[in-house]
């Protein structure tokens, strides 16, 4: 069974707007040699799975930088310092697709990659989603917002449509809250 790793040291070597990145020395519990490590320190994110009353999902189609292409995903992003992760998602549910909730479930808490990140996804089912206000997004957002049906969204993963690794863990944190939380 693997041991403790003992941390030797830290610093940051670079310091961006939605992360820092970090260097870190760790002593190996097997070699007792150190290893260096290359850490990305983010803030903690939001997705969110909003469902009208008719029972459609509201997407967002966007462009995202990294792929440089369109994708389809769930409304999310970065919880503010001293923001609680509910009040992220309904921030960020409002301000990506004007839609606003009646009632909020947290579904799911996951660590997008515990190989070189240190922050969390925090989940949330918004059922009763009704439009609310416009949109307002960062310099960098151009967005649609779009209507789905669940098998519209099956269809979708299935066929690669959507492929965003958080989006598709929303949705299968999703079934396994249905699972549980049947009655």
């Amino acid at each position: 069974m693997p041991g403790d790793w003992k941390k030797l040291g830290a610093e940051t070597v670079g310091n961006f707007k939605i992360f820092e990145l970090q260097r870190e020395r760790y002593l190996s519990p097997r070699t007792g040699e150190e290893v260096n490590a290359t850490i990305v320190a983010a803030p903690d994110w939001v997705n969110i799975v909003p469902l009208t009353r008719a029972g459609e999902c509201v997407m967002i189609r966007q462009f995202r930088f990294g792929t440089e292409r369109m994708t389809l995903e769930i409304p999310g992003g970065m919880i503010d310092p001293g923001e609680s992760p509910l009040v992220a998602a309904q921030r960020e549910l409002r301000e990506e697709t004007g839609y606003v909730a009646e009632r909020w479930t947290a579904i799911g808490r996951f660590a997008p990659n515990p190989a070189f990140q240190r922050n969390y996804l925090h989940t949330f089912l918004a059922q009763g989603c009704e439009l609310g206000g416009g949109l307002a997004l960062d310099p960098g957002e151009d967005i649609e917002v779009l209507q789905l049906t669940e098998a519209a969204i099956a269809a979708a993963i299935a066929d690669g449509s959507i492929d965003h690794a958080l989006v598709v863990i929303a949705f299968h944190a999703l079934e396994v809250h249905r699972r549980t939380h049947a009655r």
